[in-house]
């Protein structure tokens, strides 16, 4: 510098100090404006945060802010177990001390109400029938819309979370793996797209709509109805359907492997509710839509299932016209052998039978392929799934506005489906969570979405097209009146050398009703035990009954071969999850936005931001970052309160009584001496807390981490480093 002497004058305290002072001191009153430039630069650093520390922001509505500088002398540092909420490595579910129990409240509402449906629709059928019929009226007429903007509303906020910042929280512990290979993982779930769908609505849905289009699109058995018939039936089955999954799934999965709450989804709701109303009335309601939702929605299926299997017998048998009475032999017959299932322990055979089931529906829509028409359908299948992209739009759009014959269509098929998908989801839904621990929240969403429905669309194209096919050449038993049941049956009567297919696929259907029900009765157990993954074995049996109940009184309302009866319940049922549906999305993106991972990120986009800023302007090219402490307020949370209870209490560690009790996140102790083998529930858990301790082990011991900041010093090779810098808890990095 040329004018070194002159700026050694200004900055000299000394009088007497002469013109011609050593390199060294000069240097030395540099250093001393810097450190008064940084300074000043601190005062800026607040305002500067609020204007450029904004990217994670756009999801980030009404964080929690603190006091004014004034009030924050002495508040910052009284986080539980002495830890900042940014230091929180996640809690697991199996990390937690709680006792499962009946919760006896759930349990007598929800089975009592459905216990007593279950009776006046077995006794007057008729009057079941006028009340199903006015409220499916009603609510087709006057909520209809609600349930296309519900299937809107959840794909396209879904998709805005996998592509947000949000989408790299993980469903579980920071560093924690993934339990199953992405391998394993897309096969189960693909196993739980393949069901009676494929075998039941893969022939018959297209034929419908190939036969009878949808009003105001195409002339009814055309080439353009072709592709529009494949088109709408994707439209059902597909990104809609498995979004529905996705959202009630990821919401668990983030509660129970992230927050460390039971497998409920009240749980879900703990932010928007509070834990008190979570606890209480509100969560309890949330539970008991849950159930009944999945009570109608299930019994559909199980509903379904016998029809299909009653027409196979009724084929291979020839024991002539199906009739009600042999649907409800059958659903006798299978409800007994799913409770010998979840009573005698063979239940885990019954799962590996399951497996075997995926695999046979797998090899059934493969003969089909290679012995139907497999030119046609391999030129089927790209062109039926770009006319369901370019047609997606104008399908969404379609409602009560299109006039009544279209308000009838959508009654009748897009209502109802997306009616059973919200059904369904409590189930599915916990399904997928379970099998999705420690993956990101955007792999989960993509993966949900996607990889089912692209696998459903290969099978429906396969089914569906191949009945089409056999319809316009004539085959024997395709008619343009035929029954649903019936066009899987006529589809391989048409088929070389599988004369003894349809056996299997009796089989096939057989336990796809024990495992179905075996599963959605102990989801429905989990919900009225307080979310124990292990519901007593009656409780099981109990939703069991009501469920196959449920199924006979809706093929009740119906006769032996129509879907009418199912439709209204399930539409009618799912009015209320529904409204819990666009909740979740709520309380989901609410809970994420105090997410400790959110949090780093936020912190650092305001300090490096500040810093830039602030080095830039006071040193233009020449300057480094360092983390050194602020005024409170001033650093880098950017003025967020982080004492606040949305950031705090979710992990204050209980006991099995819920009173708060001391843990050290670094070590992985409970204060008084409690470990996972204490309690036998939990035995198989203790090797996931000592994972929970390697990962939680680079946790330091600093607590008022609000007041640092990374600010800008000069990049001078002689300057000297603020050792209250060098204390700075580099450990962070482990955590970002």
């Amino acid at each position: 510098m040329t004018d070194d002497s002159t700026r050694t004058d200004e900055h000299d305290p000394g009088p007497d100090r002469q013109s011609d002072a050593s390199t060294e001191a000069a240097r030395r009153a540099s250093r001393e404006r810097i450190m008064a430039d940084a300074r000043r630069m601190r005062d800026d650093a607040k305002r500067v945060g609020r204007e450029t520390g904004r990217n994670l922001g756009q999801f980030d509505y009404r964080r929690p802010r603190g006091p004014v500088k004034a009030d924050l002398e002495d508040t910052h540092g009284h986080y539980p177990h002495d830890t900042h909420p940014i230091l929180v490595p996640g809690i697991a579910i199996d990390e937690q001390r709680r006792k499962y129990s009946l919760d006896t409240i759930i349990f007598a509402i929800a089975g009592g109400l459905t216990v007593a449906f279950v009776i006046w629709g077995i006794s007057s059928p008729a009057s079941v029938a006028s009340v199903a019929q006015s409220a499916y009226d009603w609510a087709t007429l006057n909520v209809g819309w609600l349930f296309n903007l519900v299937a809107i509303i959840i794909l396209v906020s879904l998709l805005i979370l996998a592509f947000s910042p949000y989408g790299k929280i993980p469903l579980g512990k920071d560093g924690e793996t993934s339990e199953f290979s992405t391998f394993s993982w897309v096969a189960m779930l693909f196993a739980a797209g393949i069901g009676i769908g494929v075998l039941f609505f893969g022939p018959s849905e297209p034929l419908t709509y190939f036969i009878s289009p949808p009003p105001l699109t195409n002339d009814p058995e055309t080439t353009e109805a072709l592709h529009g018939a494949m088109a709408q039936t994707y439209f059902h089955w597909g990104f809609h359907a498995w979004a529905m999954y996705a959202l009630v799934g990821g919401a668990i999965a983030y509660a129970a492997y992230r927050r460390g709450r039971s497998l409920l989804l009240s749980s879900i709701f703990q932010t928007l509710f509070g834990k008190r109303q979570t606890e209480g009335f509100a969560g309890k309601l949330v539970d008991i839509f849950a159930i009944v939702a999945t009570l109608f929605g299930t019994a559909a299926a199980l509903g379904i299932a016998a029809m299909q299997i009653g027409t196979g017998v009724s084929i291979v048998s020839g024991a002539g016209p199906m009739t009600n009475n042999m649907l409800v032999v059958i659903i006798l017959v299978l409800t007994l052998g799913f409770i010998i299932s979840a009573v005698s322990g063979v239940s885990r055979g019954i799962r590996y039978l399951s497996s075997i089931n995926i695999v046979l529906t797998v090899g059934i829509v493969a003969l089909v392929l290679f012995l139907g028409p497999t030119l046609y359908l391999l030129n089927l299948l790209p062109s039926a799934f770009m006319e369901y992209l370019g047609s997606m739009f104008d399908m969404m759009g379609r409602s009560l506005s299109w006039g009544a014959e279209t308000q009838e269509f959508q009654s009748l098929w897009t209502v109802y489906y997306w009616a059973w998908w919200i059904s369904w989801s409590p189930f599915v839904g916990t399904f997928i969570a379970r099998i999705s621990r420690g993956r990101s929240i955007r792999q989960f969403i993509l993966g949900t979405i996607f990889i089912p429905s692209t696998l459903l669309f290969v099978a429906y194209g396969i089914m569906g097209g191949t009945s089409i096919w056999m319809y316009r050449s004539g085959a024997s038993g395709f008619t343009d009146s035929m029954e649903a049941p019936e066009v899987f049956f006529s589809l391989i009567d048409n088929l070389p050398y599988v004369e003894w297919l349809p056996f299997v696929v009796i089989i096939v259907l057989a336990i796809f009703f024990i495992t179905s029900a075996d599963s959605a009765s102990v989801v429905m157990g989990m919900l009225t035990s307080r979310g124990d993954q292990e519901p007593k074995k009656w409780v099981v049996v109990f939703w069991g009954l009501v469920m196959s109940g449920i199924a006979v009184v809706m093929l009740l309302l119906g006769d032996a071969s129509a879907l009418e009866g199912l439709q209204q319940l399930v539409i009618v049922t799912a009015v209320p999850f529904a409204l819990v549906m666009l909740f979740i999305i709520v309380a989901w993106f609410k809970e994420l936005r105090t997410d400790p991972l959110a949090l780093r990120r936020q912190y650092a986009l305001n300090a490096v931001d500040n810093a830039v800023v602030a080095g830039a302007d006071a040193y233009g090219d020449d300057f480094a970052l360092q983390v050194v402490p602020t005024e409170p307020g001033d650093g880098a949370n950017g003025g967020i309160d982080s004492e606040h209870g949305d950031y705090t209490d979710w992990y204050q560690r209980t006991d099995e009584n819920g009173e708060p009790v001391g843990f050290d996140y670094e070590t992985g102790e409970w204060a008084d001496g409690w470990t996972p083998d204490d309690d036998s529930a939990n035995t198989e858990d203790s090797a996931a807390t000592e994972e929970s301790t390697a990962a939680e082990a680079d946790a330091g011991e600093t607590t008022d981490a609000d007041s640092g900041t990374a600010s800008a010093m000069e990049s001078d090779p002689d300057s000297v480093t603020d050792p209250e810098a060098d204390s700075g808890p580099d450990r962070r990095e482990d955590h970002s």
